[in-house]
């Protein structure tokens, strides 16, 4: 299963990027995960919460592609156990489903165009997370799920 992942915005605190290096390259021992960072323009944050949210919608409709099923990473979304996403993952892989994208929009969330392309939307938690925070722990509730899913002592 080939995994996408699109975020709006840089990572730049350093403790996140360093423990994204170590999720993603742990992840490559189970699937390819493709990471893409979208820039935003400089002054992107003084705009009203909605504008922002449409620009990045136009950046992100260029980027998501019919082929893969889109996943939102979005606070009103389903949410799951680690257990219950590793058996998500799996159902996906057994499912056929060669493709997903899973989106990580910006601080205020997704615009309505971007919700109605999505085919699920999941919740990290029902707490609130920094944004770059959010990136971290996703990509470690990944790799978990594989480790689930692959029977390896990385889960208590």
């Amino acid at each position: 299963m080939k995994i996408k992942v699109f975020l709006i915005g840089k990572t730049t605190e350093s403790y996140i990027k360093d423990g994204l290096l170590v999720y993603l390259s742990r992840l490559n021992r189970y699937t390819n995960v493709e990471w893409n960072e979208i820039s935003v323009p400089k002054r992107h944050g003084k705009l009203p919460y909605e504008l922002q949210k449409k620009k990045e919608a136009d950046i992100l409709r260029t980027k998501l592609k019919e082929d893969y099923e889109i996943i939102l990473l979005d606070e009103a979304g389903e949410g799951f156990s680690s257990k219950q996403f590793a058996t998500f993952i799996k159902k996906k892989s057994s499912d056929s489903v060669k493709k997903i994208c899973f989106v990580i929009g910006g601080s205020f969330g997704f615009s309505d165009t971007i919700k109605a392309l999505a085919d699920k939307k999941i919740a990290l938690s029902v707490m609130t997370f920094p944004h770059q925070l959010a990136r971290l722990i996703f990509v470690e509730q990944l790799y978990r799920a594989f480790t689930i899913n692959n029977n390896e002592k990385y889960h208590h």
